[in-house]
């Protein structure tokens, strides 16, 4: 069941990054990079073709998450835990003003080290990839 989950979130991503390069082809600059900056990883400015890449980035991993492949409970790891580490300013910065900022950039990183976590050390985890 957690691999499902993990693996629809990474489908949701995709499916966001490859809406938000469409739009990008078809009416330039209606969209800011920031809107897709929390996914690309620094690869934000580099246009409408890469967020529709690395949204297959991301479709690719969750769907090999579907699948139970070994290969991608390690790609997600890694993309989660960048994620982590991308978020650390965020949840700096809203800590100098408790508020909702630090709800949700808090809350934002406690999904994503619980879904690390899970993915590395959850013993339902590492039964499904056994072998794989």
């Amino acid at each position: 069941m957690g691999l499902t989950v993990i693996a629809a979130a990474f489908f949701v991503v995709a499916a966001y990054l490859f809406l938000v390069g469409v739009i990008e082809f078809i009416t330039p600059g209606t969209i800011s990079p920031a809107m897709r900056a929390p996914f690309m990883y620094g690869r934000e400015l580099a246009g409408p073709q890469s967020a529709i890449l690395v949204g297959a980035g991301w479709g690719l991993v969750g769907w090999g998450l579907y699948q139970v492949r070994n290969w991608a409970r390690w790609s997600a790891l890694v993309l989660v835990v960048l994620g982590v580490v991308a978020g650390i300013p965020a949840v700096s910065a809203a800590s100098i003003d408790p508020g909702w900022r630090l709800a949700w950039y808090g809350g934002q990183m406690m999904a994503k080290v619980a879904t690390a976590w899970y993915l590395a050390l959850a013993p339902d985890a590492i039964e499904a990839f056994r072998g794989r």
